[in-house]
């Protein structure tokens, strides 16, 4: 099974793991690293490094983080790059996690499923479009 690992911003990647295991159950292969406050790029590299090092024995490792360029998605790509099997994306988001946990049941290549991560979550970034009904009355007056 393909290992994925969730960080960003503060308690963006705990955050985000709960909703995710409120509506698809407890996640195996899965964990999160938060960048806190009071973390030093130090110490997100270790937490980071300890995560990727947890999932090592799965096909490939997903990174989901919350911000293209942000401090998160560039040590994540600093520490899982040189691993070799290691995938990092940015724009996470819940209904792109949910396809993710489901699928990676049956996807077991790495690049795959980072594809169907970025198609999920394009799609389902929507807007409300409020369409008027209007009601006709029939002929018969029925």
């Amino acid at each position: 099974m393909i290992g994925l690992l969730v960080t960003g911003h503060a308690h963006f990647g705990s955050g985000l793991t709960s909703s995710l295991n409120l509506i698809a159950g407890e996640q195996e292969h899965y964990k999160y690293v938060d960048f806190l406050p009071e973390y030093s790029l130090d110490d997100l590299s270790r937490e980071l490094t300890k995560a990727m090092d947890e999932l090592k024995d799965c096909e490939g490792i997903l990174v989901f983080s919350d911000l293209p360029g942000g401090t998160p998605f560039k040590t994540a790509v600093e520490v899982g790059f040189p691993r070799g099997n290691v995938n990092v994306i940015a724009g996470t988001n819940l209904p792109m996690m949910v396809e993710i946990a489901m699928s990676r049941k049956f996807i077991d290549d790495l690049e795959t499923l980072t594809q169907t991560a970025l198609e999920t979550g394009k799609e389902q970034v929507v807007k409300y479009e409020f369409k008027k009904v209007e009601q006709q009355e029939s002929d018969d007056g029925i």
